[in-house]
Formats: structure tokens, sequence, C-alpha cells
């Protein structure tokens, strides 16, 4: 194989640069009430007091500065979920993460009071937490340890669990319902700089640890075994990766809700365009994540005007048809 040559190398990341820097100017500029990118950078720069100023300033930057960072959080967990479980379609659902944020709101909704969405983000990322810690512990009972296989079937039970849970209290808490259906669904509308000032130390944290085990992930694709003879600890590259990739997780879906697909889809994206080098492919997807939640918040702000498809509606809808590819692809390699 030919070695990359250092323009190469560059080429995919100035793309993705340019990619994202397109992406938050349509989500500062294009809504029910689109402005010129003069008039966003005048809001911005200048500070100016116009209805364009106010609405760039305090609407639309923090709803973008929030899909920055939901998009990198979601996109690198799934890298890694999709590393520590060699599973080309694992997601940050697939260890019952993303349930275990879920079922916690409606439990904050339901009994705590809680009804706001400042004051249920912790309780997303505690619920979040506490299911990946679950499954972990069962995964890693009996012989071999929590190996790919286990933590996949665990994540599936404990994820059929949490969702008896949530409909069990959705069905006897209607107004429960109401609220947190609109959460359910994915999206950026209404977020502001206090939910950002919230996730940003813990996205940091996350991203620290998965960069941390990026070699070891690069060694386990290669097979337990041949990680351990290239002196990789396997277990501390689980619990290390698996807990950076629970907070990415945990940030990500307590600012914004479950959004779909992205933790599936970018990795494949990022891996095309990068390889499968862990070092380059955890950046590379923490780039393409927020061009994939912010195009989809822009899209979903404009397509049926005056009201706006949440994000994670035009996730799914792209992730679908996105799956299934992959699914036939691998059919036809198998085959």
């Amino acid at each position: 194989m030919t070695p990359r040559t250092p323009s190469r190398r560059l080429g995919p990341t100035a793309l993705a640069l340019l990619a994202l820097l397109l992406a938050v100017v349509l989500s500062l500029a294009v809504g029910s009430r689109p402005f010129a990118p003069s008039e966003v950078l005048d809001a911005l720069v200048h500070g100016g007091s116009g209805d364009a100023a106010q609405v760039v300033r305090y609407l639309r930057l923090p709803r973008t500065e929030i899909g920055l960072m939901v998009g990198a959080a979601l996109a690198m967990a799934g890298t890694v979920m999709q590393g520590l479980t060699r599973n080309p379609i694992a997601d940050p659902g697939v260890l019952g993460i993303s349930q275990g944020a879920s079922a916690a709101v409606v439990l904050a909704l339901a009994f705590a009071g809680v009804h706001t969405l400042t004051g249920y983000v912790w309780f997303a990322f505690a619920g979040a937490g506490i299911a990946s810690v679950v499954v972990y512990a069962i995964a890693a009972r009996g012989r071999g340890g929590a190996t790919p296989v286990k933590l996949a079937l665990s994540g599936a039970a404990v994820n059929a669990l949490l969702v008896s849970v949530t409909m069990a209290v959705l069905t006897t808490r209607a107004a429960a319902w109401d609220e947190f259906r609109f959460w359910q669904v994915g999206s950026l509308t209404g977020r502001d700089t206090e939910v950002a000032a919230r996730i940003w130390p813990f996205l940091l944290a996350g991203a620290v640890l998965v960069l941390a085990v990026a070699r070891g992930l690069d060694a386990l694709a290669l097979g337990e075994d041949v990680a351990r003879g290239l002196g990789r600890n396997v277990a501390a590259v689980r619990i290390v990766g698996g807990l950076g990739a629970t907070v990415l997780t945990g940030a990500g879906v307590a600012a914004a809700g479950p959004i779909a697909f992205v933790g599936l889809a970018v990795p494949h994206l990022a891996r095309a365009l990068v390889g499968g080098d862990h070092r380059r492919l955890l950046p590379m997807a923490a780039l393409l994540g927020p061009v994939v939640v912010l195009v989809a918040d822009t899209v979903g702000r404009v397509v049926f005007p005056p009201s706006e498809v949440p994000a994670g509606v035009l996730t799914a809808l792209i992730g679908v048809p996105f799956l299934v590819t992959l699914v036939r692809r691998r059919a036809v390699v198998a085959a």
C-alpha cells in the first residue's frame, strides 16, 4: 500500500473544515427569517442592535454551539463503540446508554417535578452513566469477561428493560408524555448558552478519554489475542474507551435528546476519508458529526415553514437508507 503523502492527508481535513464552516454559516443565517452573511458577521463581530443581531446572538448562536458539541460527541462516541465492539452497525444506543438517559428524563419529569431543559440535563447524564455501568457489569460476569458479543447482548437486554420502564411511566403520566416527546425526537430548538456551559466540560473529558485509547482501538481491531501480543491491556482499553464513549453520549443526549444515526453513519464517512487509524479517525468524526447535525437542523427550519422539523427526525430519515446500504454491502462482501 502506498503511504499517504502529507498533502493527501491534509486534503480530507481541509475539506471537512470547509464543510463545517459552511454548516455553521448556514445555521446562523438560514431560518424562518434568513439573513445575509454580512448581517451575521455584523451581529457577531460588531454587536449590532437590530432584529438580525438579536436573533443571531440569542437564538441561533447558542443553537449552533449545541449542534457543534452534540455532533462531535455522538460521532466520537459511535466511532469508539464500533471499535470496542468490532461491530460496524454499533452506535451510542447499542449499550443502552441513550435509553438510560431517556428513562432518567421520564422519571425526572414524572416524579421529581423537573420541567426545564437545564434541570433534567443532569438526570439524563446520570441515567446514561448508570445504564452503561449496568451493561458492563452484566457483560463482565462469566468466562471471557466483557466480550463484544456479550456487551451487545447485555446492551439489548438493558435497552429493552428501560424502554418498558419508560413506556410504563408515560402511559400513566400524560403530562410527562407531553413534555418528554419534544425531547425524545432529538432537537436543538430552545437550547441556550446555559446548556452549552453545562455539557462542554463533559465533552472535553470524554474526548480526552477516547483519544487516549486510540492506539489501543487500532490494536483491538486486529483481535484480542493480537492486541495482547502487541502489549495492549485489552481490559483497560475497554474500560477507558467505554467510559469516554459514555461521557460523550451522556453529554450529547442530555443536551439535545437522542439524535439518531449520527453515531452510526459519521464514523463510516470519516473512515472512508482517512482510513481506520483512530488517531485520525476520531478527530475527523468530531469534524463531520457537527456538519450532519447542523445541516439537519437547518433544513428542518425551512422544509415546512413556519413549523420546524426536529433535527433527530431528519438524521433518522438520512440514516435509515444509509443503514440499509451498509447492511447490503456487508452481505455482498460476506457472500
